[in-house]
């Protein structure tokens, strides 16, 4: 399920992706790890993000019995062992499976790259500033294959598993 929230102005703490907040979603009430990501109209890919930020709507993914839209939403969040405090409000926006949500990864030292018949091989150095590099392969590479390098991953929401 996909949640439109926005942090609460009393909420100071930081609220990290994965978090176990508590959701009160029209007359349910359950605990889930959401993970946040932008809302880009555009396009039908989401970059995923770390943090929820104050002052801007996000989009939370949760697993979560289904709903229907607009049920309006409350998080809350307990730190340590006082009382849990609102977080953030919103509601629900869709129960959308084929959203696509993608967590951008940072590439250090030498990178692993492909060819679609089967090749692997490592950058070796960098060739000008567009992107152009020098590749060290374990074959022959032929006229017609592509180099394929992974940038992105798809991200996908913790399950919660309840207590028994």
């Amino acid at each position: 399920m996909f949640f439109i929230i926005k942090k609460h102005d009393t909420c100071d703490a930081p609220i990290k992706a994965k978090e176990e907040l508590v959701f009160h979603v029209g007359f349910r009430q359950f605990v889930a790890r959401p993970i946040f990501s932008t809302d880009d109209l555009n396009s039908d890919k989401h970059k995923m993000e770390r943090f929820l930020h104050a002052g801007c709507f996000s989009v939370a993914s949760i697993y979560a019995l289904i709903s229907f839209p607009p049920h309006p939403l409350i998080v809350l969040k307990s730190t340590g062992g006082a009382a849990p405090a609102v977080a953030s409000f919103g509601s629900l926006r869709s129960v959308d499976p084929d959203r696509i949500i993608l967590k951008k990864t940072v590439l250090t030292g030498p990178v692993e790259v492909y060819t679609k018949c089967g090749h692997h091989g490592r950058i070796k150095e960098p060739v000008g500033t567009h992107g152009a590099m020098k590749y060290t392969f374990n074959g022959i590479l032929q006229q017609h294959d592509t180099v394929c390098m992974s940038l992105y991953k798809r991200a996908y929401p913790r399950t919660q598993v309840p207590n028994s």
